[in-house]
C-alpha cells in the first residue's frame, strides 16, 4: 500500500503541470479556432482531448485520495502526511482560479459561436463599410439558383474586396460562390472570359444559368450597389417597362432638367429595361410589357388609345400614371380653352378603377420646398412595405388631389400612398388664379391624398377572350395601378433629392412584381490606412484579449497570496 501511496503522491505533484498543459492547449485551440473561424484537428481536437484527459486524471486522483484517507493500514505518520496533502485543501484556491479561467474561455467560445451564427452585425466603420444593406440582404434571400462571382484583379487584391465577397457568401446559404484571380498569374483561366490581360485589370464576372454580367471597377472601388445590381441582372431576366410617347410626355432620352434619363438609368441598374411606345402607330401594347408608364401627358389620348389601355389593364396589365399639374394664372390673364385642356387627368381610364383626379392644386403652408407652398414635402405615407418602408421626405411640384369614387367594383382595392403632412395648413386649392385661401365647402381639407395604389385581383381559374393577341384566353393576373398627380419629382433636376429616386424605383418595382426592393444608395468604399482582413482583425482581438487576460490572472494570484499572509 505504501508503494501505491507513493504513486498517488507523485501524481499529485504532476497535477499542476497537467492543469497547466490542459489549460494552455485549450486556450491555444480556442484561439486558433477563433482566428481561422473553423475547427481543426491540430487545435480544437487536441485541446479537447487534453482537457478531457486532465479531467479524468483529476477525478481519479480525488477517488483514490478519498479511499486513501479511509484506510487503516497506514501508520499515523503516513496518514497525517497524506491527509495534509488532501487535494480538497491543497488545491482549493488554484481550482478556483482554474474554474474562473475555464468559465472565461467558455464565455469566449459561446460569444464567438453567437457572432458567427447570428446574422446581426455591429459595424462601427464609417459608412458601414463591412455591412451589407438591408436591400441586399433581402435580395440575396430571394435567390433560387447558384451565382458565381469571379474577380479579376492584378496583384494583391484589396482587403475590402475579400470581406465583401465573404459577406455575400455567408448570407447566401451556399448559393453564391466567390473567387479572386490574378489574370496575369492565371492567364489560361482568365482567357475563358475573353479578357485581354493588362496591369489594370479590375473586373468582377457574375455568372448564373441565366447569363453573365461584368462589373468594371478599374477606376473606382467596387460598391455593393454595383455588385448586387449585376447579380440581379445575371440571375433573372430583365423586366420591360414601356413609356408612352406622342402626347408631350417627359422623355427618357432627354438629359436636361425636365428629362427622365436619370430615372431610366436607375431602372436599368435594377434590371428593368425602358422602351418607348407610340400607340398611335403600333395600335397594340407589346406582349413583353410588364409595366406601362404614362409620364406627364400634355394632350389628351385618343379614344382608341384609351380603349387599348383599358383592355390591357382589364386583362391583368400593370401601369403607372404620372399626371401633371393644372395650369394656373393671375386674375388679369384668364386661361384659354387650350390652356384649360393642358395636362389631362386621364380620368377616362382611371375612373374604371374607382379613382378621380381633380382639377385643383394641393398646397401646404408648413411643409413645402423652398418658398413654393404648391410644392408640398411629406413623410405622411401609408404602410406599404414594398413602396414606402424606410423612405425619408419626398416632394411634389403642384400636385392635384385624388378622390375615390363611391361606385366601383367590389374586387378593386384602393389605398393612399402619400398625403400632405399638415392637417390644418394644407388643402386642395380650386382657385387657379393663385388666390391661395382655404374656402370651406369648396376646397378639399388636408391631409390631401396625392397618390394612390390600386390592386384588383382576378381568379386564376378564369379565362377571358381578349382582343389583345398576347392575352387571349389566358389566366388573368392581378391588375396593379399606381397614380401620382406629379411627374416632376422623377425628372433629372429633382430625382436625386430626398427620397424621390427611391420612391420612383419602389413603385415601378412593385408594379413589375419584383420580390426585392430596388437599390439607390451608393455606399462608396474608402480604403483605410490600416486595411486588415477579417482573419487579421480576429488575430488582433485575440492578442488584445490575452493581454488583458494575462494581467487579470496576475492580479488574482497576487490577491490570493496577499490573503495567505
Amino acid at each position: 500500500m505504501t508503494i501505491k501511496n507513493n504513486h498517488i503522491l507523485q501524481l499529485k505533484k504532476l497535477l499542476p503541470a497537467l492543469i497547466g498543459i490542459t489549460l494552455f492547449s485549450f486556450i491555444l485551440g480556442l484561439s486558433l479556432f477563433y482566428i481561422d473561424a473553423q475547427f481543426s484537428l491540430l487545435s480544437f481536437n487536441l485541446a479537447s482531448c487534453l482537457t478531457l484527459g486532465g479531467a479524468i486524471v483529476f477525478i481519479v486522483l480525488l477517488i483514490l485520495n478519498n479511499k486513501l484517507n479511509d484506510t487503516t493500514t497506514l501508520g499515523k505518520n503516513n496518514q497525517s502526511a497524506i491527509s495534509g496533502l488532501s487535494i480538497a485543501q491543497q488545491w482549493k484556491k488554484p481550482l478556483r482560479i482554474f474554474s474562473m479561467i475555464m468559465a472565461s474561455l467558455a464565455f469566449l467560445a459561446i460569444s464567438h459561436y453567437a457572432a458567427n451564427s447570428i446574422t446581426t452585425r455591429w459595424d462601427v466603420t464609417k459608412d458601414e463599410q463591412h455591412t451589407l444593406t438591408k436591400n441586399t440582404i433581402e435580395f440575396i434571400s430571394t435567390l433560387k439558383e447558384e451565382v458565381e462571382l469571379t474577380a479579376l484583379y492584378v496583384g494583391l487584391p484589396p482587403k475590402y474586396l475579400q470581406d465583401l465577397f465573404n459577406e455575400y457568401e455567408r448570407l447566401s446559404a451556399g448559393l453564391i460562390s466567390t473567387q479572386i484571380i490574378d489574370p496575369i498569374d492565371n492567364i489560361s483561366f482568365a482567357a475563358k472570359f475573353g479578357n485581354v490581360v493588362s496591369g489594370r485589370e479590375r473586373k468582377v464576372i457574375v455568372q448564373s444559368s441565366n447569363g453573365r454580367k461584368d462589373v468594371d471597377f478599374s477606376d473606382d472601388a467596387l460598391t455593393e450597389e454595383k455588385l448586387t445590381n449585376a447579380i440581379a441582372r445575371a440571375s433573372s431576366p430583365p423586366r420591360q417597362v414601356y413609356f408612352l410617347v406622342g402626347h408631350g410626355e417627359y422623355s427618357i432620352t432627354n438629359t436636361d432638367h425636365v428629362g427622365l434619363s436619370t430615372f431610366k438609368q436607375l431602372l436599368a441598374d435594377n434590371n428593368i429595361e425602358s422602351k418607348t411606345l407610340m400607340l398611335g402607330i403600333t395600335q397594340s401594347i407589346p406582349a413583353d410589357c410588364d409595366v406601362l408608364i404614362i409620364a406627364g401627358a400634355r394632350t389628351e389620348l385618343t379614344v382608341q388609345e384609351d380603349k387599348l389601355i383599358v383592355d390591357y389593364l382589364t386583362t391583368g396589365g400593370d401601369a403607372l400614371f404620372l399626371i401633371e399639374h393644372t395650369t394656373v394664372t393671375t386674375p388679369d390673364k384668364p386661361l384659354t380653352a387650350e390652356q384649360l385642356a393642358e395636362n389631362p387627368s386621364l380620368n377616362s381610364i382611371i375612373n374604371h378603377w374607382g379613382l378621380n383626379v381633380k382639377s385643383d392644386i394641393v398646397v401646404d403652408l408648413t411643409n413645402h420646398v423652398g418658398d413654393d407652398v404648391g410644392s408640398p414635402a411629406t413623410k405622411n405615407y401609408q404602410q406599404h412595405k414594398a413602396i414606402t418602408e424606410g423612405l425619408d421626405y419626398t416632394f411634389y411640384v403642384r400636385p392635384r388631389s385624388i378622390e375615390m369614387l363611391a361606385e366601383r367594383r367590389p374586387s378593386i382595392k384602393l389605398a393612399v400612398i402619400a398625403s400632405t403632412a399638415s392637417k390644418e395648413k394644407s388643402w386642395a386649392e380650386t382657385n387657379r388664379n393663385l388666390a391661395i385661401q382655404y374656402d370651406q365647402g369648396i376646397d378639399t381639407p388636408g391631409p390631401v391624398p396625392i397618390s394612390y395604389v390600386v390592386l384588383e385581383e382576378h381568379k386564376a381559374e378564369n379565362t377571358v377572350p381578349n382582343p389583345l393577341p398576347y392575352k387571349t384566353n389566358t389566366p388573368r393576373s392581378d391588375t396593379r395601378i399606381i397614380v401620382f398627380t406629379d411627374a416632376d419629382f422623377l425628372t433629372n433636376v429633382y430625382i436625386n433629392q430626398y427620397s424621390n429616386a427611391q420612391m420612383g424605383l419602389n413603385i415601378v418595382n412593385w408594379l413589375a412584381e419584383l420580390d426585392y426592393q430596388a437599390f439607390v444608395r451608393t455606399k462608396a468604399i474608402k480604403v483605410e490606412r490600416l486595411d486588415l482582413t477579417s482573419q487579421q482583425k480576429r488575430q488582433v482581438v485575440v492578442i488584445l484579449f490575452f493581454t488583458i487576460f494575462f494581467f487579470f490572472i496576475i492580479g488574482i494570484v497576487v490577491w490570493l497570496k496577499s490573503k495567505q499572509r
